[in-house]
């Protein structure tokens, strides 16, 4: 599995996913082949927005690029706003039951290639049963960006008060995952997740 992210600053967040929703509900905005889910985590105070679109392979999501610039342009840009960056990434973790989150933590760590990949195993194999043990976890992605060594673990928890509540093991979990890779943890962010859908869950509401 692999994913798009695209940043975006500024916009209308409640505006777009209504205008989304509609059209993804309605047919008129049809998702693109090999796509499975999308997940949107937004920063009120920042004013940026990240769009997590999921496919089943790399081809599929670089044949969707174009796609993607196209619907953009169907959408006001005092809605849409700015997009400042485009990722892909490997999906190296997808566990959990990602639509029931509401609250979502980032981590994002940097290393040699070597190190992004031994530092996902050891997160998939001693870190994310503890995570998934903590009250209020739903979901737990690990992304992988072997090219620039770059490596993000986002939680995805039931509300901002559970994420808050983790706070302090999260930050004890990352350190003891960044030391055993030879990582440095070079970001960590809190957003509101303004949706979690599947592209069937989608189809279905529609």
């Amino acid at each position: 599995m692999w994913v798009r992210v695209a940043t975006f600053e500024g916009g209308d967040t409640e505006k777009l996913d209504k205008l989304m929703d509609e059209r993804m509900s309605s047919g008129e905005m049809t998702p693109p082949g090999g796509m499975s889910s999308v997940l949107i985590l937004e920063d009120k105070d920042a004013k940026k927005r990240k769009f997590l679109a999921f496919f089943d392979s790399r081809d599929a999501l670089e044949a969707a690029e174009d796609g993607f610039d196209q619907q953009g342009d169907t959408i006001p840009a005092e809605i849409r706003g700015k997009r400042t960056s485009v990722h892909y990434y490997d999906v190296a973790i997808y566990d959990g039951d990602v639509e029931a989150a509401k609250a979502a933590r980032v981590s994002l760590l940097e290393g040699s290639p070597e190190s992004i990949y031994a530092g996902l195993d050891k997160t998939r194999g001693e870190t994310l049963p503890k995570v998934r043990a903590i009250d209020g976890n739903v979901a737990a992605i690990g992304l992988a960006d072997r090219d620039n060594g770059r490596a993000s673990m986002i939680t995805l928890w039931d509300s901002a008060d559970s994420m808050h509540a983790s706070a302090q093991e999260a930050d004890q979990m990352r350190q003891r995952t960044a030391d055993m890779s030879d990582q440095k943890i070079a970001n960590v962010a809190l957003y509101d997740v303004s949706m979690a859908q599947t592209v069937e869950g989608a189809r279905a509401r529609g």
